[in-house]
């Protein structure tokens, strides 16, 4: 086992006397800014979790037990996807009346429109899983109106079974004894894999989108409308692929 990691400043005991007990608050921050944020979409998810869980299982890099790490991230994506619904259900489609941009696109939210379409109401619990979507269902209930105490529960029950679930999968994964001794020993290059896995497709969606972005306002397509832009209130309580028209 090397005595020191390869990058000094990413050994564990360098990243718990520099952050310490930021480090938890710094995961829970990305955890509600992704689900709580419109420009969140760009931020890493699921690796973050697994990670996450992982390293508290073979460091103490939280200080805390799983259990805890899991309950205040997944407290953390609850909090986020309250956040998002009501910042749709307090603004509005004008939301996501805007030009497109690199942050920003028509075809994120036709996207989310179809998804609850498909889906229904349990789109909210299902859009945790899927990265993008996961920043913009939660608006989009919101701009639709779609009843505050359903999507309440629906955004529990994500948010348990994402953030507390990837977490605590993470965690389970420490338990294979050669992922243990290889995070151990390896434990600066699994931090620069994760970093890099996790910015090559946010760089490469910010790229593709404003590349569309810009091609949309050379052509001139309108920013979306209201219509467009609001989910029909009965997808909301239908069962999923079950059109309700």
């Amino acid at each position: 086992m090397l005595p020191l990691a390869l990058i000094p400043w990413l050994d564990p005991e360098t990243i718990i006397q520099s952050a310490g007990p930021w480090a938890l608050l710094i995961v829970c921050l990305i955890v509600f800014s992704e689900t709580g944020l419109l420009v969140g979409f760009l931020l890493p998810g699921d690796t973050l979790l697994v990670i996450s869980g992982l390293l508290t299982h073979t460091s103490l890099v939280f200080g805390l037990e799983i259990w805890w790490v899991g309950i205040l991230i997944g407290v953390a994506a609850f909090a986020g996807g309250e956040v998002g619904y009501l910042i749709g259900h307090r603004f509005g489609p004008s939301v996501f009346e805007r030009k497109e941009s690199g942050l920003f696109s028509r075809e994120n939210v036709e996207r989310t429109n179809r998804f609850f379409e498909r889906f229904g109401g349990i789109s909210v619990i299902l859009a945790r899983f899927v990265p993008i979507l996961r920043t913009f269902v939660p608006v989009a209930a919101g701009v639709g109106h779609m009843n505050y105490k359903k999507y309440s529960l629906y955004n529990l029950i994500g948010a348990v079974l994402w953030g507390f679930g990837l977490t605590f999968f993470g965690y389970l994964i420490g338990y294979i004894p050669p992922v243990a001794d290889f995070v151990k020993e390896y434990i600066d290059v699994i931090l620069i894999g994760a970093v890099t896995i996790t910015a090559i497709p946010t760089v490469w969606h910010y790229l593709q989108s404003s590349s569309k972005a810009r091609k949309a306002r050379l052509a001139g397509v309108p920013p979306l409308t209201a219509d467009e832009a609001v989910v029909d209130p009965a997808y909301f309580d239908q069962d999923p692929s079950n059109d309700p028209k």
